[in-house]
């Protein structure tokens, strides 16, 4: 996460209840994440420090510019905790055809860890694993 925007601090206070990922075709977590998942959080350039459990997930797939708009307008609290969706997201989800909503709770602090990302692209912002500590340093 991009440590500027302070998503983590939102997180951690209850602010902030779901995570979005747009892009322009099907890749993690759309089809691979579910309730009662648990999903970890970082900073970029940062150790993992957050947990949390999956209380839902919602797809959207071939979104129309009034969709996303629509998406943007109906989520945009959870996932950013605040009420004013930043030009930055605004400019980024433009366009994107497919969007994962992943609702979590039961969020908790853990014990700073590395993750490998091997495999995966260094650049992956969402790995998909059975345990995490498959990619655990």
């Amino acid at each position: 996460m991009k440590k500027s925007w302070g998503l983590l601090e939102k997180i951690l206070s209850g602010e902030k209840t779901a995570e979005s990922r747009w892009y322009n075709q099907k890749r993690a977590p759309f089809d691979k994440i579910q309730k009662g998942d648990f999903i970890f959080f970082k900073n970029s350039s940062e150790h993992v420090s957050l947990k949390a459990r999956v209380l839902k997930v919602v797809q959207f797939e071939n979104i129309s510019e009034r969709e996303r708009k629509e998406i943007l307008k109906k989520y945009g609290k959870a996932d950013l905790g605040c009420r004013q969706i930043m030009p930055e997201i605004e400019k980024y989800t433009k366009g994107k055809k497919y969007c994962v909503m992943v609702f979590f709770n039961n969020v908790k602090k853990v014990k700073p860890f590395e993750i490998n990302k091997k495999g995966f692209g260094s650049m992956s912002a969402w790995i998909t694993v059975s345990n995490v500590n498959e990619i655990k340093v």
